[in-house]
């Protein structure tokens, strides 16, 4: 039997607080890519109780990606969006959760980030993480960014960590390793940048910075 919503929103408030969860509940965040990052940035942040997740993805889920990525053998073949939002409500059914198929470019994205508190970069491509590192960065004054750098190969668990760049964009990840110069991407060194992205998250809504 799934809970209530009242049910649900209690167990969370009484994890958090009052007050926090309800900072929580009231916000809204974007995930700008749902592969290894934005697939356990979105269950992390669910899990938290977060009150609006904006899905942001134009792929569809591959035999390739469930080695690292949070769906499952029988979505394969389906939209990102589609797949991560089932398994979303099975985790939070009273999330308001909004899916976006289609890529982000220049031209789109202010429409579709525009009501978000914060902005999680989950991209692989270096020129979509630029774009929209500028484009938020510029144009969305009131809205902050965490975004990624850094979390393939084999590297120390140690070494992910997570910097504040400017007041409103932080950086998570070892900063140095790149997929194309070492064995690629391994889970859980994937799943450890993505809990400093999302953890992040909830410190800026909670109004702890990083200094």
């Amino acid at each position: 039997m799934i809970p209530t919503e009242q049910e649900m929103l209690s167990a969370l408030q009484s994890r958090h607080g009052t007050k926090l969860q309800s900072k929580f509940s009231a916000s809204a965040v974007a995930v700008c890519g749902l592969g290894g990052l934005g697939s356990n940035i979105a269950i992390a942040l669910a899990r938290a109780g977060v009150g609006k997740l904006i899905l942001i993805d134009y792929d569809r889920v591959d035999i390739t990606n469930l080695h690292r990525q949070q769906y499952k053998a029988n979505q394969i073949g389906r939209y990102k969006t589609e797949a991560l939002r089932e398994n979303l409500l099975e985790i939070a059914p009273y999330i308001n959760i909004e899916t976006v198929n289609e890529r982000l470019t220049e031209d789109n994205f202010y429409g579709y980030l525009k009501n978000a508190d914060v902005v999680c970069e989950a991209f692989d491509c270096a020129q979509a993480k630029a774009m929209l590192t500028n484009g938020v960065l510029e144009r969305l004054p009131s809205c902050y960014l965490v975004a990624a750098s850094g979390m393939a190969g084999m590297g120390s668990p140690n070494a992910i960590r997570t910097r504040s760049v400017t007041k409103r964009f932080y950086l998570c990840g070892d900063g140095v390793s790149d997929v194309e110069n070492t064995m690629g991407l391994v889970a859980p060194r994937v799943m450890l940048c993505a809990a400093h992205q999302a953890q992040t998250v909830l410190r800026i809504i909670a109004g702890e910075f990083e200094v």
